[in-house]
Protein backbone atom coordinates (compact mmCIF):
# COMPACT_ATOMS: atom_id res chain seq x y z
CA UNK A 1 0.00 0.00 0.00
CA UNK A 2 0.82 3.32 -0.64
CA UNK A 3 1.94 6.26 1.64
CA UNK A 4 -0.91 8.43 2.65
CA UNK A 5 -0.73 11.78 1.86
CA UNK A 6 -0.55 13.98 4.56
CA UNK A 7 -3.75 16.32 4.92
CA UNK A 8 -4.03 19.94 4.41
CA UNK A 9 -6.05 21.15 6.76
CA UNK A 10 -6.79 18.11 9.66
CA UNK A 11 -4.23 18.50 12.81
CA UNK A 12 -3.42 22.20 11.74
CA UNK A 13 -3.50 25.52 13.17
CA UNK A 14 -5.72 27.61 10.25
CA UNK A 15 -6.23 31.07 10.37
CA UNK A 16 -9.47 32.61 9.86
CA UNK A 17 -9.86 34.52 7.08
CA UNK A 18 -11.80 37.17 8.70
CA UNK A 19 -9.18 37.14 11.37
CA UNK A 20 -6.68 39.93 10.96
CA UNK A 21 -9.02 42.60 9.47
CA UNK A 22 -11.19 41.70 12.85
CA UNK A 23 -8.13 42.82 15.22
CA UNK A 24 -6.97 45.16 13.48
CA UNK A 25 -10.44 47.62 13.14
CA UNK A 26 -10.14 47.31 9.54
CA UNK A 27 -13.81 45.57 8.93
CA UNK A 28 -16.69 48.08 8.36
CA UNK A 29 -19.28 47.19 10.03
CA UNK A 30 -22.86 48.72 8.83
CA UNK A 31 -22.29 51.25 11.14
CA UNK A 32 -18.87 52.22 10.21
CA UNK A 33 -20.34 53.48 6.40
CA UNK A 34 -20.38 57.38 6.12
CA UNK A 35 -21.17 58.48 2.90
CA UNK A 36 -21.31 62.75 1.75
CA UNK A 37 -24.29 64.47 1.93
CA UNK A 38 -25.65 61.34 4.33
CA UNK A 39 -28.70 61.91 6.72
CA UNK A 40 -29.42 60.05 9.62
CA UNK A 41 -32.89 58.64 10.61
CA UNK A 42 -34.70 58.43 13.23
CA UNK A 43 -37.59 56.17 13.87
CA UNK A 44 -40.45 57.50 16.76
CA UNK A 45 -42.14 54.40 18.26
CA UNK A 46 -45.50 53.32 20.09
CA UNK A 47 -45.87 54.31 23.90
CA UNK A 48 -48.95 52.16 23.99
CA UNK A 49 -49.21 48.16 23.92
CA UNK A 50 -52.25 48.50 22.32
CA UNK A 51 -54.20 51.41 20.60
CA UNK A 52 -55.83 52.73 17.18
CA UNK A 53 -54.26 55.89 15.85
CA UNK A 54 -56.27 58.13 15.86
CA UNK A 55 -53.77 60.81 13.83
CA UNK A 56 -50.24 61.67 13.69
CA UNK A 57 -49.60 65.76 13.59
CA UNK A 58 -45.83 65.79 12.33
CA UNK A 59 -45.66 69.30 11.02
CA UNK A 60 -43.79 71.21 14.02
CA UNK A 61 -41.22 68.29 13.31
CA UNK A 62 -41.18 69.00 9.40
CA UNK A 63 -40.33 73.06 10.24
CA UNK A 64 -37.67 72.27 12.24
CA UNK A 65 -34.19 73.26 10.92
CA UNK A 66 -32.21 70.40 9.66
CA UNK A 67 -34.95 68.07 8.75
CA UNK A 68 -35.32 66.62 5.55
CA UNK A 69 -37.94 64.06 5.47
CA UNK A 70 -40.73 62.63 8.01
CA UNK A 71 -42.90 59.59 7.38
CA UNK A 72 -45.62 57.51 8.39
CA UNK A 73 -47.83 54.52 8.03
CA UNK A 74 -49.51 56.39 5.28
CA UNK A 75 -46.58 56.63 3.15
CA UNK A 76 -45.28 52.81 3.58
CA UNK A 77 -49.08 50.83 3.26
CA UNK A 78 -47.89 47.68 1.99
CA UNK A 79 -47.57 44.87 4.74
CA UNK A 80 -44.64 42.61 4.61
CA UNK A 81 -43.33 39.63 6.42
CA UNK A 82 -41.15 36.53 5.71
CA UNK A 83 -43.99 33.78 5.56
CA UNK A 84 -46.98 34.11 2.82
CA UNK A 85 -49.67 33.44 5.60
CA UNK A 86 -48.08 36.50 7.70
CA UNK A 87 -47.64 39.16 5.65
CA UNK A 88 -49.13 41.41 8.41
CA UNK A 89 -46.07 43.67 9.60
CA UNK A 90 -46.12 47.76 8.30
CA UNK A 91 -42.21 49.57 8.08
CA UNK A 92 -45.22 52.37 10.02
CA UNK A 93 -47.98 51.44 11.23
CA UNK A 94 -50.57 52.95 9.51
CA UNK A 95 -53.73 52.20 11.78
CA UNK A 96 -53.05 50.51 14.96
CA UNK A 97 -50.32 49.80 17.63
CA UNK A 98 -49.77 46.32 18.66
CA UNK A 99 -46.78 46.35 21.15
CA UNK A 100 -45.09 49.18 22.63
CA UNK A 101 -42.04 50.11 20.86
CA UNK A 102 -43.94 49.89 17.21
CA UNK A 103 -42.67 52.46 14.94
CA UNK A 104 -45.30 54.80 13.74
CA UNK A 105 -42.67 57.51 12.05
CA UNK A 106 -39.39 58.03 10.74
CA UNK A 107 -37.58 61.48 10.40
CA UNK A 108 -34.72 61.43 8.34
CA UNK A 109 -32.05 64.80 9.31
CA UNK A 110 -28.48 66.23 9.14
CA UNK A 111 -27.87 64.60 12.58
CA UNK A 112 -29.22 62.54 14.82
CA UNK A 113 -29.43 65.02 17.00
CA UNK A 114 -31.79 66.63 15.39
CA UNK A 115 -33.73 63.93 14.16
CA UNK A 116 -34.16 62.51 18.28
CA UNK A 117 -35.44 66.24 18.61
CA UNK A 118 -37.77 65.83 15.87
CA UNK A 119 -39.46 63.09 17.13
CA UNK A 120 -40.67 64.54 20.25
CA UNK A 121 -42.53 67.38 18.33
CA UNK A 122 -44.68 64.65 16.90
CA UNK A 123 -48.27 64.10 18.22
CA UNK A 124 -49.85 61.23 18.21
CA UNK A 125 -53.21 60.72 19.73
CA UNK A 126 -54.03 57.01 20.33
CA UNK A 127 -57.27 55.08 21.47
CA UNK A 128 -55.89 52.73 23.63
CA UNK A 129 -57.59 49.08 23.89
CA UNK A 130 -57.23 46.08 25.77
CA UNK A 131 -54.03 44.77 26.15
CA UNK A 132 -52.55 41.47 27.13
CA UNK A 133 -49.87 40.33 28.86
CA UNK A 134 -49.86 36.59 28.09
CA UNK A 135 -51.27 33.87 25.50
CA UNK A 136 -53.79 32.80 28.19
CA UNK A 137 -55.28 35.95 28.40
CA UNK A 138 -55.52 36.90 24.80
CA UNK A 139 -57.26 33.17 24.37
CA UNK A 140 -59.71 34.24 27.57
CA UNK A 141 -60.65 37.55 25.23
CA UNK A 142 -61.24 36.87 21.52
CA UNK A 143 -61.88 40.48 21.65
CA UNK A 144 -60.06 43.47 20.75
CA UNK A 145 -58.45 41.03 18.09
CA UNK A 146 -54.89 41.87 17.69
CA UNK A 147 -55.17 41.20 14.08
CA UNK A 148 -58.04 40.68 11.99
CA UNK A 149 -57.42 37.36 10.34
CA UNK A 150 -56.69 34.02 12.05
CA UNK A 151 -58.70 30.69 12.93
CA UNK A 152 -60.71 32.53 15.21
CA UNK A 153 -60.40 35.53 17.76
CA UNK A 154 -56.78 35.99 18.89
CA UNK A 155 -55.73 32.25 17.90
CA UNK A 156 -53.62 32.44 14.93
CA UNK A 157 -53.94 28.48 14.48
CA UNK A 158 -55.44 25.55 16.40
CA UNK A 159 -54.00 22.39 15.36
CA UNK A 160 -54.89 19.03 16.91
CA UNK A 161 -52.32 16.57 16.05
CA UNK A 162 -53.23 12.37 17.33
CA UNK A 163 -51.44 9.48 16.50
CA UNK A 164 -52.60 5.65 17.22
CA UNK A 165 -55.05 5.50 20.23
CA UNK A 166 -54.03 7.57 22.75
CA UNK A 167 -56.77 7.36 25.07
CA UNK A 168 -56.43 3.38 24.62
CA UNK A 169 -52.78 3.92 25.23
CA UNK A 170 -52.66 5.86 28.41
CA UNK A 171 -55.98 3.52 29.51
CA UNK A 172 -53.87 0.49 29.78
CA UNK A 173 -50.68 2.59 31.70
CA UNK A 174 -49.60 1.32 35.17
CA UNK A 175 -49.23 5.21 35.73
CA UNK A 176 -49.85 8.79 34.29
CA UNK A 177 -47.60 11.70 34.93
CA UNK A 178 -48.64 15.06 34.27
CA UNK A 179 -46.95 18.37 34.63
CA UNK A 180 -46.80 21.73 34.00
CA UNK A 181 -43.84 23.57 32.52
CA UNK A 182 -43.32 27.21 32.03
CA UNK A 183 -40.13 28.57 29.22
CA UNK A 184 -39.77 32.35 29.62
CA UNK A 185 -39.02 34.16 26.69
CA UNK A 186 -35.60 34.91 25.35
CA UNK A 187 -34.09 36.89 22.55
CA UNK A 188 -30.21 37.67 21.53
CA UNK A 189 -28.14 39.64 22.48
CA UNK A 190 -25.00 40.43 20.08
CA UNK A 191 -22.65 43.44 20.64
CA UNK A 192 -23.62 45.39 17.48
CA UNK A 193 -27.00 46.95 17.51
CA UNK A 194 -29.05 46.91 13.67
CA UNK A 195 -27.91 49.42 11.46
CA UNK A 196 -28.38 50.12 8.04
CA UNK A 197 -27.43 52.81 5.16
CA UNK A 198 -29.82 53.33 1.84
CA UNK A 199 -28.73 55.22 -1.19
CA UNK A 200 -30.51 56.09 -4.14
CA UNK A 201 -29.87 56.35 -7.85
CA UNK A 202 -32.67 58.55 -9.13
CA UNK A 203 -34.05 57.68 -12.60
CA UNK A 204 -32.82 57.37 -15.31
CA UNK A 205 -30.72 54.50 -12.88
CA UNK A 206 -33.79 54.09 -10.45
CA UNK A 207 -31.77 51.77 -8.22
CA UNK A 208 -31.49 51.36 -4.67
CA UNK A 209 -28.86 50.22 -2.46
CA UNK A 210 -29.53 49.25 0.91
CA UNK A 211 -26.28 48.22 3.19
CA UNK A 212 -27.58 46.48 6.34
CA UNK A 213 -26.44 44.41 9.26
CA UNK A 214 -28.31 41.24 8.30
CA UNK A 215 -27.94 37.73 7.95
CA UNK A 216 -30.93 37.10 5.15
CA UNK A 217 -30.20 39.76 2.55
CA UNK A 218 -32.74 37.57 0.14
CA UNK A 219 -35.83 38.07 2.75
CA UNK A 220 -35.14 42.14 2.98
CA UNK A 221 -34.73 41.94 -0.93
CA UNK A 222 -38.03 40.68 -1.37
CA UNK A 223 -39.55 42.43 1.26
CA UNK A 224 -38.03 45.68 -0.23
CA UNK A 225 -39.50 45.73 -3.56
CA UNK A 226 -42.76 44.83 -2.38
CA UNK A 227 -43.04 47.29 -0.19
CA UNK A 228 -41.25 49.85 -1.90
CA UNK A 229 -43.02 48.42 -5.31
CA UNK A 230 -39.66 48.71 -7.26
CA UNK A 231 -38.49 45.85 -9.90
CA UNK A 232 -36.82 43.26 -7.84
CA UNK A 233 -33.40 43.79 -10.44
CA UNK A 234 -33.33 47.83 -9.12
CA UNK A 235 -32.31 46.55 -5.77
CA UNK A 236 -29.18 45.48 -4.30
CA UNK A 237 -29.16 44.40 -0.64
CA UNK A 238 -25.05 44.05 0.56
CA UNK A 239 -24.82 42.24 4.09
CA UNK A 240 -22.42 43.52 5.92
CA UNK A 241 -20.48 41.75 8.46
CA UNK A 242 -22.44 41.13 11.43
CA UNK A 243 -21.15 42.03 14.72
CA UNK A 244 -22.83 38.88 16.21
CA UNK A 245 -26.66 38.17 15.26
CA UNK A 246 -27.38 34.43 16.95
CA UNK A 247 -30.56 34.29 14.44
CA UNK A 248 -31.75 38.18 15.43
CA UNK A 249 -31.17 39.48 12.08
CA UNK A 250 -32.87 36.85 10.04
CA UNK A 251 -35.68 39.07 9.22
CA UNK A 252 -36.47 42.10 7.59
CA UNK A 253 -36.88 44.96 10.09
CA UNK A 254 -38.93 48.43 9.87
CA UNK A 255 -35.78 50.14 9.69
CA UNK A 256 -34.57 48.69 6.68
CA UNK A 257 -37.29 50.27 4.60
CA UNK A 258 -38.32 53.26 6.52
CA UNK A 259 -33.93 54.83 5.31
CA UNK A 260 -34.92 52.83 1.76
CA UNK A 261 -37.91 55.25 1.54
CA UNK A 262 -36.21 57.88 2.87
CA UNK A 263 -33.58 57.80 0.90
CA UNK A 264 -35.93 58.09 -2.37
CA UNK A 265 -37.29 60.90 -1.15
CA UNK A 266 -34.70 62.87 -0.30
CA UNK A 267 -32.25 61.57 -3.16
CA UNK A 268 -29.08 61.28 -0.27
CA UNK A 269 -27.82 58.43 1.47
CA UNK A 270 -29.46 57.93 5.03
CA UNK A 271 -28.33 55.65 7.89
CA UNK A 272 -29.38 54.54 10.96
CA UNK A 273 -28.27 52.95 13.98
CA UNK A 274 -30.59 51.42 16.61
CA UNK A 275 -30.47 51.79 20.10
CA UNK A 276 -30.16 49.08 22.31
CA UNK A 277 -33.36 49.37 23.58
CA UNK A 278 -34.98 49.52 20.48
CA UNK A 279 -33.04 46.46 19.08
CA UNK A 280 -35.33 44.71 22.29
CA UNK A 281 -38.24 46.31 20.98
CA UNK A 282 -37.87 44.53 17.16
CA UNK A 283 -36.68 41.25 18.62
CA UNK A 284 -37.17 38.35 17.30
CA UNK A 285 -36.55 35.71 20.04
CA UNK A 286 -38.32 32.61 21.61
CA UNK A 287 -41.70 33.09 22.45
CA UNK A 288 -42.39 32.70 26.33
CA UNK A 289 -44.03 29.01 26.34
CA UNK A 290 -46.77 26.93 28.54
CA UNK A 291 -46.59 23.30 28.00
CA UNK A 292 -48.91 20.59 30.04
CA UNK A 293 -47.30 17.17 29.08
CA UNK A 294 -48.84 13.80 30.04
CA UNK A 295 -46.82 10.73 30.33
CA UNK A 296 -47.93 7.30 30.16
CA UNK A 297 -45.64 4.48 31.83
CA UNK A 298 -45.76 0.52 32.27
CA UNK A 299 -44.61 -1.75 35.01
CA UNK A 300 -43.13 -3.60 32.41
CA UNK A 301 -40.40 -2.64 29.24
CA UNK A 302 -42.71 -1.66 27.04
CA UNK A 303 -43.30 1.11 24.46
CA UNK A 304 -44.30 4.71 26.51
CA UNK A 305 -46.69 7.04 25.23
CA UNK A 306 -46.97 10.77 25.96
CA UNK A 307 -49.18 13.76 24.75
CA UNK A 308 -49.89 17.10 25.50
CA UNK A 309 -52.51 18.86 27.02
CA UNK A 310 -53.48 22.55 25.27
CA UNK A 311 -50.15 24.75 25.34
CA UNK A 312 -50.55 28.57 24.83
CA UNK A 313 -47.59 30.47 23.32
CA UNK A 314 -47.65 34.10 23.98
CA UNK A 315 -47.02 36.24 20.90
CA UNK A 316 -44.45 38.74 20.01
CA UNK A 317 -47.08 41.20 19.39
CA UNK A 318 -49.39 42.96 22.37
CA UNK A 319 -49.20 39.41 24.37
CA UNK A 320 -45.45 39.72 24.97
CA UNK A 321 -44.12 42.75 24.47
CA UNK A 322 -45.93 45.05 27.43
CA UNK A 323 -44.36 42.34 29.54
CA UNK A 324 -41.78 44.50 29.71
CA UNK A 325 -43.67 47.28 31.24
CA UNK A 326 -45.99 44.86 33.20
CA UNK A 327 -45.51 41.88 35.85
CA UNK A 328 -45.23 38.41 34.05
CA UNK A 329 -48.07 36.24 34.64
CA UNK A 330 -46.65 32.49 35.64
CA UNK A 331 -49.27 29.68 35.42
CA UNK A 332 -48.71 27.93 39.20
CA UNK A 333 -46.93 24.62 38.07
CA UNK A 334 -46.65 21.87 40.53
CA UNK A 335 -43.11 20.89 41.83
CA UNK A 336 -43.52 17.40 41.36
CA UNK A 337 -46.16 17.35 38.74
CA UNK A 338 -49.58 15.15 39.13
CA UNK A 339 -49.80 11.62 39.03
CA UNK A 340 -52.94 10.00 38.02
CA UNK A 341 -54.40 6.13 36.33
CA UNK A 342 -57.76 8.39 33.97
CA UNK A 343 -57.65 9.09 30.59
CA UNK A 344 -57.43 12.39 29.19
CA UNK A 345 -57.98 14.22 25.88
CA UNK A 346 -56.36 14.77 22.88
CA UNK A 347 -53.15 16.72 22.73
CA UNK A 348 -53.39 20.28 21.14
CA UNK A 349 -51.55 23.32 20.33
CA UNK A 350 -52.62 26.49 20.56
CA UNK A 351 -51.01 29.86 19.21
CA UNK A 352 -51.34 33.65 19.18
CA UNK A 353 -50.13 35.65 16.52
CA UNK A 354 -47.43 38.02 15.95
CA UNK A 355 -46.68 41.10 13.85
CA UNK A 356 -44.55 37.62 12.33
CA UNK A 357 -43.30 34.72 13.40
Amino acid sequence: MGTRKASRVIGKALRRVDAVAKVTGATRFADDLAFPRMLYCKLLRSTQPHARIISIDTTAAQRLDGVQAVLTGRDLPIPFGILPVSQDEHALCPDKVRFIGDPVAAVAATSEETATAALDLIKVVYEPLKSFESAEAAIAHPEPRIHDYGDSGNLHKLINLEFGDVEAGIGEADLVREDLFFFEGSTHLPMEQHAAVAMWSPPPDGKLTLWTSTQTPHYVHRALAKVLELPAARIRVIATPNGGAFGGKSDPFSHEIAVARLAMITGRPVKITLTREEVFYCHRGRHPTTAAPTARTASRARTTRARSRPSPTTSRATTSRARAHSPTRRPAAPSAGTERHSPASRSKSISTRSPSS
